[in-house]
């Protein structure tokens, strides 16, 4: 059937025809490997981790003469970038020995990392406690408390350091593992060993000038960008931060434990609405990270701007992304803006924008019918409320 239908559009009698696109477009799909299933089944859901693809957005966002793509970490099991981490650091403990069966896992986390573990450990028979600043959405505490975990909740006053500082008490008081996904190198190594390879791997042979990205823990960064660089130099990295908490911009350092974990609140932070950005520290990965294979642009985020730009991602693109993807997304379309013609961009999604109905990114979608929607109510005489 497609091949017939390639043929019909090929004629002469449609390829001038406006009818020859739209007829394109609808059929494209049957060229895609739609249909033929995995080739495999797996034993667990851990191994479906990974393997996100990369997604063109098209000209109703992307500026003129430039090429984005997304890597979308929502299609990971949990619909986050943070399965990745939360595996490669449970694995990474389980061959140093560091857990064994029934053994609590703790963490510190705005929900991401949380909702990930909870998973994983739920598949291997783990226990597992987050804690997690009350400033954090409503659903997040739902799933996480949904896949088994227990959530323990901390002041806002008390911003991202306080939550890490719970976990760590209570890691020390208990004799629970602490993940430290801040400080934790199997963070970064798992990114290095998929993230950076995939992204290699669906660009080979085509054009890539630009990685963007902005960062939580500094994970993807560090490994990504290490397993992109060495293979291909001439990619350039786009890091981006939060325009209300300059960080990395003030050039200050993070004070530290002797454990590498942050000792105090940056003197730059500022509180801003990129859930799953920008601590009040800058994370030890980070650092390392910065240190290793360095940026070669940077761009601040305005937290209006990030949840703008997910929004229009969802109604122009159909794609449904967090405030952090609207970031990444919003520092592509900026870069791409001072690109040179033809460059071709890639940047992060990290979640999905189900993890976000209690903030700001849904503040203006009601429940009830609009006046519009009253109107096509009205439209017709039957059901109506």
């Amino acid at each position: 059937l497609a091949q017939v239908l390639e043929e019909l559009l090929c004629t002469d009698l449609l390829l001038n025809s406006p009818l020859s696109k739209v007829m394109g477009n609808c059929f494209a799909g049957l060229k895609s490997d739609r249909g033929k299933g995995r080739g495999k089944v797996y034993n667990s859901v851990a191994e479906t981790i990974g393997n996100t693809p990369c997604i063109k957005i098209d000209e109703k966002l992307c500026p003129p003469g430039r090429t984005i793509y997304a890597k979308c970490e929502f299609f990971n099991p949990l619909s986050s970038v943070k399965d990745r981490l939360a595996l490669g650091i449970i694995e990474d403990a389980e061959r140093k020995g560091l857990l064994k069966p029934g053994d609590t896992v703790v963490e510190a986390t705005s929900g991401n990392t949380g909702i990930a573990l909870a998973m994983i450990c739920a598949q291997r028979g783990y226990k597992c406690v987050i804690c997690m600043a009350e400033v954090f959405s409503i659903e997040r505490r739902k799933l996480m408390r949904f896949l088994g975990a227990k959530v323990i909740i901390t002041p806002k006053k008390d911003k991202g350091l306080g939550m890490v500082k719970k976990a760590q008490e209570l890691a020390k008081a208990h004799g629970w593992y602490l993940t430290q996904q801040f400080e934790n190198e199997a963070n970064a190594k798992f990114h290095q060993a998929t993230t950076g390879p995939e992204i290699l791997a669906d660009f080979k042979g085509k054009r890539l000038d630009y990685f963007v990205l902005g960062y939580g823990t500094g994970g993807t960064f560090a490994g990504a960008t290490k397993a992109i660089k060495s293979s291909r130099p001439k990619v350039k990295v786009c890091l981006a931060e939060p325009e209300a908490a300059g960080l990395v911009k003030s050039g200050v350092k993070t004070l530290r434990n002797g454990d590498g974990s942050a000792a105090v609140t940056h003197p730059a932070f500022a509180a801003h609405p990129i859930q799953g950005w920008t601590p009040d520290f800058i994370p030890l990965i980070l650092e390392k990270g910065i240190d290793d294979v360095k940026f070669d642009e940077f761009i601040s985020v305005p937290g209006p701007g990030a949840i703008e730009t997910s929004q229009k991602l969802a109604r122009t693109q159909g794609i449904l992304t967090g405030i952090s993807g609207g970031g990444s997304m919003w520092a592509a379309i900026e870069m791409a803006k001072k690109a040179p013609e033809g460059s071709v961009l890639c940047c992060i999604l990290a979640d999905t924008g189900e993890r976000y109905l209690s903030t700001p990114l849904f503040a203006s979608i009601e429940a009830d019918m609009n006046a519009d929607e009253l109107q096509i109510a009205k439209s017709t005489p039957g059901f109506q409320l």
